[in-house]
């Protein structure tokens, strides 16, 4: 008795790679050939280019705020906003020496319009106050800064580090 091999056998389908169909004819990663979305393009650009202010108070947002998830360069309708928290509905503008208020009247109001709430600092203030910079941020967020805003921590049942409830 001849036994045949998997390969040669009709109904027994296996994913070996080299054999007709098995893996060959789905592309993997990403969709080779596609033009790239120039929103997406745009804002990799402007991250990749940040000012030493954006890039300051990027870290701080993260290090002290990481609950608001902040996001860098967001596109939101047909601008970018600096920093922005969904979740906060908060956006942060650093505004250097090009920045005019009256140009960023139509940015502020249209912003405003999709329901977040627009603040703007200039760079150097970013660079020479950061701390007030973030304590400023951290009104508008639903969560204090982590360092010196958070009490002691809790056991996971909530009664404190060393003390006993009396039961």
């Amino acid at each position: 008795m001849t036994s045949a091999s998997p390969a040669s056998d009709p109904r027994i389908s296996s994913p070996l790679v080299g054999e007709e169909g098995a893996r060959a004819a789905k592309p993997r990663g990403k969709a080779r050939g596609k033009a790239p979305n120039p929103t997406i393009a745009r804002a990799r650009e402007l991250r990749r280019n940040a000012t030493d202010a954006e890039k300051r108070l990027w870290t701080l947002l993260r290090e002290k705020l990481p609950s608001a998830r902040f996001r860098r360069q967001v596109p939101i309708g047909p601008y970018f906003a600096d920093f922005a928290s969904h979740a906060a509905r908060l956006i942060i503008e650093l505004d250097g020496g090009q920045h005019d208020e009256a140009a960023d009247a139509p940015r502020t109001a249209f912003l405003q319009q999709e329901g977040y709430r627009v603040i703007r600092f200039w760079n150097h203030d970013v660079m020479q106050n950061p701390e007030g910079a973030l304590a400023r941020i951290a009104i508008f967020t639903p969560h204090p800064p982590i360092a010196d805003a958070m009490g002691p921590s809790l056991s996971h049942k909530g009664r404190g580090s060393g003390i006993k409830s009396s039961e």
